[in-house]
């Protein structure tokens, strides 16, 4: 089996050299540079990664496209995704790997085994709400809709190359995506360090998104009504 670890990055050199030399111990590692001003891409380099670097920043969901275009060119099997800027231990890319045999996409989650310690109480409540409501668009028991640890088959990524949104959104939007496809999702059990890693979240980025899960319910909404027709054609 074929892995590669994907690393959308921007502006992280305090920890992109030990999160790369930590994903190379598992599978290839792809960095994706998204635009930073700093000295990731060329620490990235130094580490081992192969480097792609956007001109500008174009946001993760941009960034992790181009890995997996990158990474489906070069016909790797197990697309495994992870952040850049330490808080995921890249030796779980084995377990998150292995567990690509019955689903198709797997996700990290922080939260099977009880809250997480240290995680900020205002980050754990916006994961709860989110998650609800992705769980009710898509139908998916999930328990960390925004974890960025994943892994994802080569059966079905080109599912995931074209999806429109470029930030954030593109992790979520994944989800529904793969429900409107009847893609199998298993979540697995892992940590997460909380240090000084940064956020770039902004308050419109948080509008967006409110956006977003409108969209979803509204699309929920317009499948329901088209399964309710179909069942009443046919029952005539």
């Amino acid at each position: 089996m074929k892995i590669v670890t994907i690393i959308p990055a921007y502006n992280e050199e305090v920890a992109i050299e030990t999160v790369v030399e930590g994903a190379l111990k598992h599978s290839d590692a792809i960095v994706v540079d998204d635009g930073s001003r700093d000295n990731t891409y060329n620490l990235a380099k130094k580490a081992g990664a192969t480097v792609i670097k956007h001109n500008k920043n174009k946001g993760k969901g941009a960034a992790i496209k181009s890995g997996l275009k990158e990474g489906l060119k070069n016909k790797y099997d197990v697309f495994i995704f992870i952040d850049g800027d330490g808080q995921h231990d890249p030796d779980n890319i084995p377990l998150i790997a292995s567990h690509i045999n019955g689903a198709k996409l797997v996700v990290g989650s922080r939260f099977m085994e009880g809250n997480p310690r240290n995680m900020p109480i205002q980050r754990r409540l916006s994961n709860k709400i989110t998650t609800n409501l992705i769980r009710y668009v898509t139908g998916y028991n999930l328990t960390d809709s925004q974890n960025g640890f994943r892994a994802l088959s080569r059966d079905v990524a080109n599912l995931f190359v074209d999806i429109k949104y470029d930030d954030y959104i593109y992790e979520s939007e994944m989800f529904y995506r793969a429900s409107k496809n009847s893609i199998v999702i298993e979540e697995v059990p892992i940590g997460c360090t909380y240090g000084i890693e940064k956020s770039y979240v902004t308050k419109w980025h948080v509008l967006l998104y409110i956006f977003f899960i409108i969209r979803l319910m509204f699309r929920k909404l317009r499948r329901r009504i088209k399964t309710t027709k179909n069942i009443a054609l046919n029952t005539f």
